[in-house]
């Protein structure tokens, strides 16, 4: 791990080693783009295989198997950000864990739901629809309003500066995923439950890559889809319900969710209880055979590692490419007002067309988003990609 301390010289480094050994990443590939969508580890591909193989035999399928992997899944997820087993549902998408909160929480007219400018647009559309049908209206802050005196974004201070009493809903992100500008959440939670806002997150930008505990942050829902940082497969992700909401209505009345589930032979034994927990809010079909034993391998390894030594070994991988970039004339934001695992670099005059194109001919993968490459790299990544990124930037620009 790596522990900042007051100077330089005190910095003692204990990184996590270089982990492409575990990524099936070609050597000429410099794939810095976790941001977008990360590569499968080999053996969560391997897990998958399993899982379509077993369908394939479905003869070899028993009812336990139902529930077993969901809810080593379901436990794994908790452990990642504080919480219990009973306080996750697992869901496909981040869109799918925003309508749960729709469903729940109420706008009164007059009232307004707080988003902030270029938020990504599933944490937007929901809202705008909530507001629309209720009378109420979607605040959207201004990079403008974050603007700092020195240039910089700074979101925590615009959002604590914007929540007041007609306030409804906070609906952010931990980090903006146009750049990697950083919201201390655990500030925003307090500003919001003074005034008795609810708080809904959306951490598929952070969660795995940065540390979060949502006994500190005490967000009413939480959600996180698996195919980034989470280093999982696509159409999974899971929805952290507080406690408070857990009586609260799901979008769909499947049978897995309900008491007695479990027995098979009793399914037609109509249920109105459901399972204890947040389990109400699972997606139908959660059992998926090959999807879910890939989003358990791939958080097995994440708690192995921890997510504190991932981001601190992130932070220094995004600092070092921060440092080689600022003579091009590239700008990173202040590491207290961004992400470690994320960098937003801004360009003067503003970013060449062609560019990605040009990267790409080198095999070199980032991303633009708004007016910033963005520039996201996991364990996989080496100095050697670093340092091809930084060359080919330094002919492209």
């Amino acid at each position: 791990m790596v522990r900042y301390l007051s100077t330089p010289s005190e910095i003692e480094i204990m990184l996590i080693p270089s982990q492409r050994n575990q990524f099936d990443i070609p050597e000429n590939i410099a794939y810095l783009n976790c941001a977008y969508m990360s590569p499968l580890m080999k053996k969560v591909v391997e897990a998958g295989k399993l899982g379509v193989d077993l369908k394939s035999r479905p003869w070899q399928l028993t009812p336990a198997d139902f529930f077993t992997v969901p809810d080593q899944v379901r436990t794994k997820s908790a452990k990642l950000i504080g919480a219990e087993p009973a306080d996750i549902a697992l869901i496909p998408s981040v869109s799918y864990g925003i309508a749960c909160a729709t469903k729940n929480l109420t706008v009164e007219p007059g009232q307004e739901i707080i988003c902030l400018t270029d938020q990504f647009p599933s944490n937007i559309y929901p809202w705008r629809q909530m507001a629309s049908e209720r009378g109420g209206s979607v605040r959207m802050i201004s990079e403008n309003e974050a603007r700092t005196g020195n240039g910089h974004t700074d979101w925590t201070t615009a959002l604590l500066n914007t929540i007041c009493d007609k306030t409804a809903i906070v609906a952010i992100p931990h980090c903006h995923w146009t750049n990697g500008a950083i919201i201390d959440l655990v500030r925003v939670g307090e500003k919001a439950r003074a005034h008795g806002a609810a708080l809904v997150l959306d951490i598929t930008q952070s969660c795995g890559a940065l540390p979060i505990n949502v006994e500190d942050v005490q967000p009413d829902f939480l959600i996180c889809a698996s195919y980034k940082w989470l280093l999982g497969p696509y159409s999974t992700g899971f929805l952290y319900v507080a406690p408070k909401w857990q009586s609260g209505r799901p979008l769909e009345e499947g049978w897995i969710a309900r008491k007695g589930s479990e027995d098979f032979r009793r399914l037609v034994d109509y249920q109105d209880e459901y399972q204890p927990g947040a389990v109400r809010f699972d997606m139908g079909e959660r059992s998926n055979f090959h999807l879910m034993p890939m989003m358990d391998t791939a958080l097995a390894q994440l708690l192995e590692w921890g997510v504190e030594n991932i981001a601190e070994t992130l932070l220094v991988k995004t600092r070092y490419i921060a440092s080689k970039v600022a003579p091009l004339g590239l700008e990173a934001p202040p590491e207290d007002l961004r992400a470690g695992h994320f960098l937003g670099l801004r360009v003067a005059g503003g970013i060449p067309d062609g560019l990605l194109p040009a990267l790409v001919e080198q095999d070199i993968y980032v991303s633009v988003r708004g007016d910033s490459i963005r520039v996201t790299p996991h364990l996989f990544n080496t100095t050697e990609d670093a340092d091809r990124l930084v060359s080919a930037l330094e002919q492209n620009l």
